[in-house]
């Protein structure tokens, strides 16, 4: 019997363990010998994939710009590593490994190409400069040029999905929807909420605009002057991206009092314990992981209606939809909360149970490796 061989294709190392570890586990548990490459893999990134069974390796990627040269690079650097490895399947994730991943597959010659679309990013939103037209145009030709030679796309929420058909990206009869990644609902269990007030809301993400940040800000400055007793937490790191938030700003909204920052935390799940809701403004995800652990948690949701946002909790049952961009409704939002405190507890009961129900990383990975070996 040919050996079933599963390469993951990552733009970051890190995140085979905090997002893909699952997956890669229920697929060895399916009879795959599994392999996994990124960029600047540490030992000890190396040391815990090996303790689980996943073989690494290291390759050539710039995980942002475009840049010829160093792309044509990235190809030739998992080409090379695919035709001495020669899986059978290849799953590639985020933009360059699916571009320049699956482009090198197909070149190889791999039988199951697989990408997995976990958000459009800064290429597909709205271009108002010259240059961010370039790179969107670009970037769509690429996707077009990888996508036209996968086997299954895998697109967590169906706005991506119909976007990337209707821009005749994929052919639809390739693609498939799955439910995010998916959450282990065991290791993000379900916790009891602290006393309140004072009240506590937190975000994670990457500081960058078209996550929220700044109507995050915005909005605790806001409330804060209202109701003293609100605390506002955000999580994360200063990005690459050009939208991404300048230090400056940053350390103003902390000056003022108005947001705790308590910068990049490997493991989330006690910030999250310790707040009475989670916040994600944002203006567009695949599916949010952050949002997930939160629910899987038991924490009341404020997110935006927006896609790969809005499918992730029911209004009014897990929590709230609000407007894109629109501080004004994420302001009236939190106040309800703290009005109706009893509403705090009543959602993140119905969250927790929204995320055994429909997001069980479990659950999501058997869709993806259904998916992958049809």
């Amino acid at each position: 019997m040919a050996t079933k061989r599963l390469l993951m294709i990552s733009s970051f190392a890190e995140s085979l363990i905090n997002f893909r570890l699952a997956l890669m586990q229920d697929a060895i548990a399916a009879g795959f010998e599994v392999h996994a490459c990124a960029p600047d893999l540490t030992p000890e990134i190396n040391a815990e994939l090996n303790a689980h069974g996943i073989t690494t390796h290291d390759i050539t990627l710039v995980r942002t710009g475009l840049n010829p040269f160093k792309d044509l690079a990235t190809v030739h650097s998992v080409y090379r590593l695919i035709r001495q490895l020669r899986p059978s399947h290849t799953l590639a994730y985020t933009i360059k490994p699916v571009v320049y991943g699956s482009i090198a597959a197909r070149m190889a010659r791999v039988s199951r190409i697989g990408a997995l679309i976990t958000g459009l990013g800064y290429t597909f939103m709205q271009a108002d400069s010259l240059r961010q037209k370039v790179v969107s145009k670009i970037a769509h030709a690429l996707y077009e040029v990888a996508l036209n030679g996968v086997n299954i796309a895998f697109f967590q929420n169906p706005d991506d999905r119909d976007l990337f058909v209707d821009n005749r990206l994929v052919d639809r009869a390739k693609t498939r929807l799955v439910n995010g990644s998916g959450i282990d609902i065991e290791q993000f269990s379900q916790q009891p909420l602290n006393d309140f007030p004072p009240f506590h809301f937190l975000m994670i993400g990457r500081i960058i605009k078209d996550k929220g940040v700044v109507e995050y800000a915005q909005a605790a400055q806001q409330i804060k002057q209202r109701y003293p007793h609100a605390h506002f937490h955000l999580v994360g790191w200063l990005d690459s991206n050009p939208n991404a938030i300048q230090q400056s700003q940053l350390d103003e909204w902390i000056a003022s009092g108005a947001i705790t920052f308590h910068g990049r935390l490997a493991d989330v799940r006690e910030v999250i314990q310790n707040c009475h809701v989670y916040v994600l403004p944002s203006y567009r995800e695949g599916t949010p992981r952050t949002v997930l652990e939160a629910m899987a948690v038991g924490r009341a949701i404020i997110t935006t209606n927006a896609p790969g946002c809005k499918e992730t909790i029911e209004d009014g049952v897990s929590g709230q939809l609000i407007d894109v961009a629109d501080i004004p409704t994420l302001v009236a939002a939190i106040e309800r909360y703290i009005k109706a405190p009893e509403k705090i507890a009543q959602h993140g009961q119905a969250a927790r149970e929204r995320a055994i129900a429909v997001y069980d990383v479990h659950k999501v990975n058997q869709q993806m490796l259904d998916g992958l070996v049809e």
